[in-house]
């Protein structure tokens, strides 16, 4: 009965915008060049070059917390800081879209301190780590069907314990429906 009162709402971001695209035959150099005349753009209208775009961020509220503060996976699969955001695009009376999700690396891990970028350490064995693990995969191949999983962490630095773990876990689980990527960013900044 008190259902009329509840209000959904999201932790996230919104944002739909229209986007025109004009097609022109001129070159931009011909554009800005003083011996031709001002032309106006000219739009093919039968290919409607008018679109939506819309981007949908959606946090989670298991395991919302500071940077860290909340790190890693509970006892029930839920990762720290998890969003899911999507990309739609509508064009032609057809709508696309896109989904990547984002999370703490699914293992019990943790940073201790204030100060800038504490050492993580682990905090569980590779045992007790596995069924959680596992209950945050089963539930993100039952929602996405496949993932493809980029390891975003230092693979050389502090963070590098964090991601042999992480290794190791995708290894245990060994699902044909998860593609694992190591991509340190650390080393292309």
């Amino acid at each position: 009965e008190v259902d009329f009162w509840i209000m959904p709402i999201i932790q996230g971001f919104v944002q739909i915008e229209e986007l025109i695209v004009n097609y022109s035959e001129s070159s931009d150099d011909e554009k800005s060049s003083p011996e031709t005349s001002p032309q106006e753009s000219t739009c093919v209208d039968d290919i409607h070059p008018t679109f939506l775009v819309a981007l949908i961020s959606r946090r989670s509220r298991h395991r919302a917390g500071m940077r860290y503060k909340r790190r890693g996976v509970d006892k029930n699969g839920n990762v720290a800081n998890y969003v899911e955001t999507e990309q739609l695009i509508h064009v032609h009376n057809h709508t696309l879209s896109f989904v990547q999700t984002r999370g703490s690396v699914p293992v019990f891990w943790s940073q201790v301190g204030y100060r800038y970028n504490p050492r993580p350490r682990l905090d569980k064995s590779e045992n007790e780590t596995v069924p959680c693990f596992r209950a945050h995969f089963e539930e993100q191949l039952k929602n996405y069907k496949r993932q493809v999983i980029i390891n975003l962490v230092d693979q050389t630095g502090r963070e590098k314990i964090i991601g042999d773990a992480y290794l190791k876990q995708v290894l245990l689980y060994n699902n044909p429906s998860l593609t694992y990527v190591s991509f340190d960013f650390h080393e292309h900044w």
